[in-house]
This record gives structure tokens, C-alpha cells and sequence, in this order.
């Protein structure tokens, strides 16, 4: 049992590797909010920072990928909400969430109940494709769903009076952004299908925040777009904003202004084909115009060719023709006169003997320069070996030897190596480092 125990012990990775594998397998992604703390970026374009409410607080990561789809800086103190996965750091054990998007808290419910109205719609097939009907291809009245006095509507008349003035406008008054909105615009919708009395409807509003355009995102709304008998055009925000009216309009387009030229487009054909028509007559009269202005300019070729003037401009045109080819011919003769006398005078200054001197002056002085470098090279490698034969003769001398507190003593001129050498009375001379000591020797019994 004990030796069973033994074998279960984790290892501090082992343990960390394992709670991490549990965290990841048993949650999946999900949706937190609180408020940023401790936020970091470094260079490497991740963000670290910590997520808090009122009683607790967890690390997160957002990886440089996932960071740069976040429309706006995120700092310290922002309400925040974010979609992510828990996991486990490793290498700390720290307990926290990578995150896959951030928005402000706001922004980022409104995003959320967005996208799980549009799936539940679109299962229903209310975006479908099927079911989107052709808008007419030549209306003679259009009705517009928007507010009187926004710049929608005004740029909507502008385009229409420009492309199709004979279309007529009839104008459903609504909100287009609050809470009383909703229930305006289903009211138009309504009232524009029981009246009748126009060919199609167009839902127009200018651009604006996720906030200010989130009733177009209204369920009700939508289902009454849906119901509509009318053909129904869809212009909300910008081009960058998608709303579910769009989603489930007969036609979506970008803008206000675009819905009036996608509207007007048949209009606009017609009046290019009655140009092109113009066009085409106007071609017709020009070029029988042209044929007989053509006609007329050859019978006065003929008429100006037989006329003697034109017989002496011809031969004054050739003359001065002539005169310019002379001209040009002794022009170019000087030209490649003048510099052959160049190449001559250049040639000639190449051979002067002063041009020679000058020449031969600079290569003896470069060759001296080259020589004394070479002298000097050699100089310095001699006093080089030459200090190098000093140093390992100084090793080898005697007197190296000397001046480690050794000496040698001589008689005749003779090193004595042994006392049998001497005999009383001899005088020896022992030489030091810094001299020489003169002795006598006694033998004493």
C-alpha cells in the first residue's frame, strides 16, 4: 500500500499540466464581464491585464491576433465585456482567461443579443433568399419610412430630383431612434401597406452608434418588414453597418444616398438611352456636315494648287529648306572640326615632355615612399629579432645567474669548480653582480 502511494506523487508541472487540461475540457468558452486593472501591453503587442468586480479579480491575456480586431484602447477603470476561454498558465499556475474579444460593456451586450436575434431569425429562414422579392422595374411612386427632418431623407430627394424628377414621393413620418421608435415605424409600415399607394417602401436612417441604430435591430420590427406586402428597400447607417432590417429587406443598400440611386436606375437607363439616341442623331448630322465641308476644302486644294502664289511659296518653302540644309551641313562640319582639334590638343598634352616629367615625378615619389616603407618594415623586423637575441642571450649569461646571488670564482683567469685547484697563497678573484672581490687563500690544518 505504501509503495502504491509512492508511485502517485505529482510533480508541481505534472499537477499544473493536469488542472489546466481539466479547465479546458470542462469549460468552454464564455462570456464575462467586469471592470480592467493591472493592464499591461509590451512591445510584443499582447495585453495582460486583470479583470475585477466588488469582491474578486482574474488574470487575462489577449493575444496580439485577437487584439487588433478591438475597435477601441481599452485602460484602466473600463467596464468591459469579453468572450474567452479559461485555462491555466503553466509555468506560474496562475488561474485566468484568454480572451477572444473585448468591447465596452455596453456596446458589447447589445452586440451579443444581436447576434443571438439573428441566428434565431435566420433559422426561422426569415433572411432568406428565397423569399426576397424583385422590387418593380419602372415605379412611379415610392414611399420613404424616416424622420422629416433627418439628413436622410434629404439626401434621398437630392439623388431622385437629379435622376428621375417625374417620380413622385410620399413621406410615412417615424422616430428613428429611442424607445419610441419601434413602435413609429411598425405604425408607417402598416399604414403605408393598407393605403397602397406606392410601388415600394423605402426604410432609410443616417449613420449613428450601435445604440442609436438598435431599433432597427427590434424583433417586431423585423417580423413587420417580413409581412410587408410591399416590396421593401432597407438603408440604415453607413455602409459598415448591418442591421437585421437590412437582413430581411427585399434589398439592402449601403446608404440613403445609394437606396435613391438603386431606386432611380431605371429612370436613369432610360434617360441614357434618349441620350444615346441624341447622341447618334447629332453623329449622323455631323458627318454629313463633315463630308460636305471636306468636299468643299478639296475643290479649293484644286483651286489654291493652279493658283501661280502657290507655285512660288513652294519654291521659297524650298529654297529656305536649302538654305537650312547648308547651314546645318557647315554647322556640323565646324563641329567635327573643332573637335578634332580637341583630340589633337588632348593627344599632344599627353606627350608633353612637362606632362611626362610630372607623370615620372609622381612614380619615382611613390616608389621612394614604397621603399621607405619597405626599409622601415625591415628595420623594425631586425630590431625586433634582434631584441628577441638579447633577451634569450641575457637568459643564457652568466651573469643572470649572478644576479641571483650566485658568483664565480677565478684564479688565472681559470674557474675554480674544485679545491684541489688551490694551493695557500693563490689569490682568487670572485666576481659578483655588481663586482669583483680579490682574496688570498689559507689552508689551515
Amino acid at each position: 500500500m505504501q509503495q502504491e502511494k509512492l508511485t502517485n506523487i505529482y510533480t508541481v508541472s505534472r499537477l499544473t499540466r493536469h488542472a489546466r487540461l481539466l479547465l479546458e475540457s470542462d469549460m468552454s468558452a464564455i462570456w464575462l464581464t467586469g471592470e480592467i486593472s493591472n493592464l499591461v501591453m509590451p512591445t510584443s503587442g499582447h495585453w495582460y491585464f486583470s479583470l475585477k468586480d466588488s469582491q474578486s479579480q482574474l488574470r487575462c491575456a489577449m493575444f496580439r491576433g485577437n487584439n487588433r480586431s478591438v475597435t477601441f484602447r481599452p485602460k484602466n477603470g473600463d467596464q468591459v465585456l469579453i468572450f474567452g476561454k479559461v485555462t491555466l498558465y503553466e509555468p506560474r499556475g496562475d488561474f485566468q482567461l484568454v480572451a477572444q474579444t473585448l468591447a465596452p460593456a455596453g456596446e458589447g451586450l447589445l452586440k451579443q443579443q444581436f447576434e443571438a436575434l439573428k441566428n434565431a431569425l435566420a433559422a426561422e429562414g426569415l433572411f432568406d433568399a428565397v423569399r426576397k422579392r424583385p422590387l418593380p422595374a419602372h415605379p412611379a411612386r415610392i414611399g420613404i419610412i424616416s424622420s422629416p427632418t433627418g439628413a436622410a431623407v434629404h439626401d434621398i430627394l437630392t439623388v431622385l430630383a437629379r435622376r428621375a424628377p417625374q417620380l413622385e414621393v410620399i413621406l410615412y413620418p417615424s422616430q428613428v431612434q429611442g424607445e419610441s421608435a419601434v413602435p413609429q415605424l411598425i405604425h408607417a409600415l402598416n399604414e403605408a401597406n393598407r393605403r397602397n399607394e406606392t410601388d415600394l417602401l423605402l426604410l432609410a436612417r443616417g449613420g449613428g452608434s450601435l445604440e442609436d441604430l438598435w431599433c432597427f435591430n427590434d424583433e417586431r420590427l423585423v417580423r413587420a418588414i417580413a409581412a410587408s406586402r410591399l416590396p421593401v428597400v432597407s438603408a440604415v447607417g453607413h455602409e459598415v453597418d448591418v442591421s437585421l432590417s437590412d437582413l430581411v429587406a427585399d434589398l439592402r443598400a449601403p446608404t440613403p444616398s445609394a437606396a435613391a440611386e438603386l431606386i432611380s436606375q431605371d429612370s436613369g437607363v432610360q434617360r441614357r438611352q434618349w441620350q444615346q439616341q441624341g447622341q447618334r442623331l447629332a453623329f449622323s448630322m455631323q458627318r454629313i456636315l463633315t463630308s460636305q465641308h471636306n468636299r468643299l476644302h478639296q475643290l479649293q486644294q484644286r483651286l489654291d494648287r493652279q493658283h501661280p502664289r502657290q507655285r512660288l511659296q513652294q519654291q521659297s518653302q524650298q529654297l529656305d529648306q536649302l538654305q537650312l540644309r547648308l547651314e546645318r551641313a557647315i554647322s556640323r562640319r565646324l563641329e567635327q572640326s573643332q573637335q578634332r582639334t580637341k583630340q589633337a590638343i588632348l593627344r599632344l598634352s599627353h606627350q608633353h615632355p612637362g606632362q611626362r616629367l610630372i607623370y615620372n615625378a609622381e612614380r619615382l615619389s611613390t616608389q621612394e615612399q614604397r621603399l621607405h616603407a619597405a626599409l622601415n618594415t625591415k628595420l623594425n623586423q631586425g630590431k625586433h629579432r634582434l631584441a628577441l637575441a638579447s633577451s634569450r642571450l641575457h637568459a643564457m649569461s652568466p651573469l643572470a645567474t649572478l644576479s641571483r646571488g650566485y658568483s664565480i670564482t677565478l684564479h688565472n683567469n681559470t674557474v675554480i669548480t674544485d679545491v684541489s685547484q688551490l694551493k695557500e697563497n693563490d689569490v682568487i678573484t670572485t666576481r659578483l653582480a655588481n663586482g669583483q672581490v680579490t682574496s688570498r687563500v689559507e689552508i689551515k690544518e
